[in-house]
């Protein structure tokens, strides 16, 4: 009998198959690019093509792909034959190693900022060979950048790159100074968490606001939510772990290391966790995930949704990136050991990433602002929108005796014990975990909690290793010119400590003072999309991405417009969609149960069959009322949208968050107070109670 292990990763050209398939010699030259990040050979790419060709046939594939991660957030492909005519009316299948390495999509239709104007439709996709390519049906799926005629990244994936690139210069620099001479690369890695919801099929496609937008626009609470906390860590739904068994099933197959899977706090929310991998490999494995999710829910009769808020008043989804560095000899940069006091290469590294956060805590707040992030940050069940550091006391107190001075007095792991006889004494971790911290060490890793459930996790891994490559820079330009090494990297410690201890916070990141405490220390707290983005190209950021050639700033500026003008059309798209729901399918419904009440009240009074009552009067009345009130709203957002000719992109933005969101909010209270009292069968779409509890 097959086990379940066996068929994993049968449908990648893996390690396995290139070395069945290649020369040794083409063999040894790939591994070093796909190990090392060595640069291609382009000699081998013909033997390469050939062999992945006849191993994509094999496995039924008719096409393959450029398969890229455009700034649109999704990623995108189009798909060529490796069928070629010949004389004579014959065929044969053709994959060249140019077919390989080089691709031409248009470029001229996605989102550049500027970069490309409509007439200038040339851009490049170019293999990735350090991550694996797969066969998806009946497409052999090849992971590429996307960049432009004149070589600008038009993907999230070549930042990524270029920032590992960097880390990776400035973290040899860094262990040069430490007995690592056998270490011949660092790479970052990542694991996230990803959060999603799923819903009845049947009911999605009575919802505009779900098709169109991802999110519930109108929507009043279910007399039940997730107050009793009996959904988070329960019994899987029947068709919630038939789903899961195929989800890792199709995931298993593409290599995709799926490994945690788990009801989420608010009903029908979900998790699936993936084991650590390079940062550029997980971002690719992150996008299988969502696309083979929402894929794999269709022939449940679900969908998946992967909004950061799909319904109000209920915990929203994020991306949990754990996030650390590991040499190619297995060491991971991040791991105290038994005695962090003691272990000068960890507290140094670590240094590093405290000041890189503290430093660019700005950049990181934006590699997570999103319109859809927006609903979520904050909020009960994600961090808030200030960011800062959980260490943990045992990290804190060692930090803290380096600043000062004085010896750290070691407190060992001590018996964890529970009062019961029949289980065994386990060891106590020293420090408990903060879930409301937006960046916590979590024992070898931070994990980031603040990237929202639909972005790709590529923009904030690369702020986070260029940040942490600038300052590791810095410590090695001290450190090449050190006559006492030891001595110079106690004082870089001691001295980054002293500096930037203001981004540790190891309390209640939901406690209201801790906002007027973060202010105190000079945090920034930047609450909105638009905020956030206007410091994306302060001198500072604009100099630390330069300098590390991640990006220039023409690509800067590009982002820059490209991430306004997505937030506003997110917005303008939900506020157009509200009006459309209200004006054709919320007043019809309410005029309908108006008309129903006023009738009754009319032929009991017609034909004396008594008297209306005093609640069928102010039922009435109330509709009524409400009922302008949603008309006057409708109004005031059409107003609204009609007003929004700004040209400047900043003050449009700002002008759909500060205007625009406050007219759908007016909208969004008139309905859902309307939803409170009229009747279920004329309500024209499923409500909470139905979206969230249907799936058994």
């Amino acid at each position: 009998m097959e086990k379940f292990y066996d068929t994993f990763g049968a449908h990648v050209f893996n390690d396995k198959e290139m070395k069945k398939r290649l020369t040794d010699e083409t063999y040894q030259l790939l591994r070093k690019t796909i190990k090392n990040g060595k640069e291609l050979d382009p000699s081998i790419a013909k033997d390469v093509a050939n062999a992945m060709k006849e191993w994509a046939i094999e496995m039924g594939a008719t096409h393959y792909t450029h398969w890229f991660q455009p700034l649109t957030g999704e990623t995108a492909e189009k798909h060529d034959g490796f069928i070629e005519s010949q004389k004579g009316g014959r065929v044969v299948a053709e994959f060249s190693g140019k077919n390989l390495i080089k691709g031409e999509p248009d470029a001229s239709s996605f989102p550049s900022g500027g970069l490309r104007d409509t007439f200038e439709a040339r851009g490049y996709t170019a293999w990735d060979p350090t991550s694996y390519v797969f066969v998806k049906g009946k497409t052999l799926y090849i992971p590429t950048i996307f960049c432009s005629y004149n070589g600008e990244a038009l993907d999230h994936k070549t930042p990524l790159l270029r920032s590992m690139d960097a880390l990776n210069k400035q973290a040899m620099r860094i262990l040069k100074h430490f007995d690592n001479k056998d270490v011949d690369h660092v790479k970052t890695t990542a694991g996230p968490e990803q959060e999603y919801f799923l819903i009845d099929k049947d009911l999605y496609e009575k919802r505009k606001d779900l098709m169109f937008t991802g999110r519930t626009l109108f929507g009043a609470p279910a007399p039940k939510g997730q107050e009793l906390d009996d959904h988070y860590f329960g019994v899987i739904k029947t068709k919630v772990a038939d789903f899961m068994d195929d989800l890792n099933k199709e995931l298993w197959q593409l290599g995709v290391l799926a490994k945690t899977e788990h009801n989420e706090v608010a009903p029908a929310q979900h998790e699936l966790a993936t084991i650590f991998l390079t940062s550029n490999v997980s971002t690719d494995h992150n996008h299988i995930v969502m696309e083979t999710m929402k894929k794999v829910a269709q022939k449940h009769g679900l969908v998946c949704l992967l909004h950061e808020k799909p319904f109000a008043g209920v915990n929203g989804s994020g991306k949990h990136n754990n996030w650390s560095l590991k040499t190619d000899t297995g060491i991971n940069l991040l791991e105290p050991g038994d005695t962090p006091s003691e272990n000068a290469r960890f507290l140094l590294f670590l240094s590093a990433v405290i000041k890189a956060v503290d430093e660019y805590q700005d950049l990181l707040r934006i590699s997570v602002a999103t319109a859809g992030n927006d609903n979520r940050l904050g909020a009960s069940e994600a961090p808030p929108a200030i960011v800062s550091i959980f260490l943990g006391d045992e990290l804190t107190a060692i930090l803290e005796a380096i600043e000062k001075d004085v010896p750290y007095q070691n407190k060992s792991k001590t018996p964890m014990k529970v009062g019961v006889t029949s289980i065994p004494a386990f060891p106590k971790d020293n420090t408990d975990r903060n879930r409301t911290s937006p960046f916590a060490f979590t024992g070898n890793k931070f994990e980031f909690r603040m990237p929202g459930s639909s972005q790709s996790i590529a923009t904030p891994n690369t702020v986070l290793n260029t940040a942490v490559a600038e300052e590791l820079k810095k410590f090695a330009d001290i450190l090449d010119k050190s006559k006492d090494v030891k001595a110079d990297i106690h004082k870089l410690v001691k001295d980054t400590i002293k500096e930037h201890k203001r981004i540790i916070f190891n309390g209640n990141g939901y406690d209201p003072s801790w906002i007027k405490e973060a202010e105190k220390r000079g945090l920034s707290n930047y609450p909105n999309t638009p905020l956030a983005l206007k410091h994306y190209k302060d001198e500072k950021n604009v100099e630390l991405y330069v300098s590390n050639s991640v990006l220039s700033k023409t690509e800067i500026e590009s982002r820059y417009e490209v991430y306004l003008e997505t937030y506003t059309k997110t917005v303008a798209l939900e506020a157009r969609t509200m009006l459309d729901m209200a004006k054709k399918d919320i007043m019809p419904a309410v005029i309908k149960y108006s008309g129903m009440i006023a009738k009754d009240l009319k032929l009991k009074k017609d034909i004396a069959l008594g008297f209306a009552t005093d609640y069928e009067v102010s039922l009435l009345k109330d509709v009524s009322t409400l009922s302008s009130g949603l008309y006057l709203a409708t109004l005031d957002l059409e107003k609204a949208l009609e007003k929004a000719t700004m040209e400047d992109p900043y003050e449009l933005a700002i002008y759909h968050h500060d205007v625009v969101l406050a007219k759908m909010t007016k909208l969004r209270d008139s309905a859902d107070k309307l939803e409170v009292i009229v009747g279920t069968e004329y309500w024209p779409m499923p409500d909470y109670g139905k979206l969230l509890f249907s799936v058994k």
